[in-house]
């Protein structure tokens, strides 16, 4: 039974590659919209789009990108079967084979790509998403992102379509390009879940300008360590807390930029019917008075009973910098001492909380009270492998002495 089923792909291909490649469009479609933009209904999904998008993979991913990997390149260059089955070792020595998997690579990546695909799903992706089809702007659109988008490609395809050509035999190829086209909506999808704003964006198959950037964006957010304030400038905390209504955000972010202020760090939330805000601003000292006047006297804002105070930079003994960055997240059912327990865990190792967030939430599931704590801590002191290993240990031990499900860890090691 299994060996018959081995054979399917290598005896009908076409076919083979022209299925994997609608189901994987179709998938990677509703892993868009479920996990991106948040359909969690089935009534919600939108089954005309997903049937075009599964269709655009019938007829082009599976059909017409067969088509040119495999019937024109097994022409164009008779030896790549023969050049994709031998041992690395004779793949080395074969010059005549490396220079026809250059020029695949080359043919596939600088001429079918920029001047078929990306056209072709550009307009697809205008008749399906939008909903006064431009055939003009779609083209337009595609001129500007041109450069971004191919550089974003080759990143990423350039190196598989390699790995592609180089060693899969040729009823296989369409099956690798489906399958790295899928881990990237995947890769996308977990870093972008709940992202609405870019569920256009996350549809392409391949890296574009648009997408690499989210990307990065997501990788900076992880790998992130916060900053000292900027010596120049003087610093002010300003809290406030008063009956909640609508515009309090506005009005005291306005008030701070008319005065030349710029607000860096900021925490602004209801609790009840209260707002409650508290921010950091950085603002050139000769301006710093007029802000707090502008501040205290604004009728519009004396509900929240403004305060404004200077910061002073720290200074304990001689100042040193943070080499170090840590984001703490801890999920577990709530109970008392949570808080305690983690922050004192973080400072026996005489690092700095800079920024700490609690909430209470519904677990998902259970409906139990989650008690949730995202963190970031940084340290003045280089770690080696074994010091984190050992933050790691105390952390897994505290994960079992406060029941947590969640314990996720991420460092940023200045180099």
């Amino acid at each position: 039974m299994w060996s018959r089923l081995r054979q399917i792909p290598i005896k009908h291909p076409a076919a083979f590659g022209v299925v994997i490649s609608t189901f994987k469009t179709s998938a990677s479609d509703l892993l868009v919209q479920t996990v991106v933009e948040g359909k969690k209904d089935i009534k919600d999904i939108d089954w005309k789009r997903n049937a075009a998008f599964a269709t655009f993979g019938c007829f082009y991913l599976g059909g017409v990108q067969y088509a040119i990997y495999v019937p024109l390149f097994g022409r164009l260059f008779p030896n790549a079967a023969a050049f994709a089955a031998k041992p690395i070792r004779e793949k080395i020595k074969d010059v005549k084979g490396l220079t026809a998997l250059c020029g695949q690579v080359f043919l596939d990546q600088f001429v079918h790509h920029p001047f078929m695909y990306f056209p072709v799903f550009y307009l697809t992706r205008e008749f399906v998403m939008s909903k006064e089809p431009d055939l003009m702007r779609c083209l337009n659109t595609y001129k500007q992102n041109m450069k971004e988008d191919l550089a974003a490609l080759w990143k990423v395809w350039v190196p598989s379509t390699f790995i592609n050509f180089a060693f899969m035999p040729m009823w296989a190829r369409i099956p690798w390009v489906a399958g790295t086209s899928l881990l990237w909506t995947c890769i996308l999808s977990a870093m972008r879940g709940g992202d609405v704003s870019h569920g256009e964006d996350l549809e392409a198959p391949f890296p574009t300008g648009a997408t690499l950037t989210l990307v990065k964006e997501g990788l900076d957010d992880m790998f992130a360590s916060p900053v000292d304030e900027d010596k120049e400038l003087a610093h002010l905390c300003i809290s406030g807390a008063g009956p909640d209504r609508v515009g309090h955000v506005a009005r005291m972010a306005r008030t701070i930029a008319d005065a030349g202020g710029n607000v860096t760090y900021s925490k602004m939330i209801r609790l009840g019917q209260e707002h409650v805000s508290l921010m950091h601003v950085s603002i050139p000292p000769e301006k710093k008075g007029e802000l707090m006047n502008k501040l205290h006297n604004n009728e519009d804002l004396k509900s929240l009973n403004i305060r404004a105070s200077p910061l002073v930079r720290r200074r304990t003994g001689t100042y040193q910098n943070a080499v170090a960055g840590f984001k703490f997240h801890c999920v577990g059912e709530d109970r008392p001492g949570m808080l305690a327990a983690i922050a004192e865990a973080i400072a026996r190792r005489n690092m700095s909380i800079e920024d700490v967030q609690t909430e209470i939430r519904r677990g998902k599931g259970n409906g139990k009270r989650d008690f949730v704590i995202n963190a970031e801590v940084v340290s003045t002191t280089q770690m080696d492998q074994e010091d984190l290993d050992s933050v790691i240990a105390e952390f897994k031990k505290l994960k079992e002495e406060l029941n947590l499900r969640v314990v996720d860890i991420r460092v940023h090691m200045e180099k």
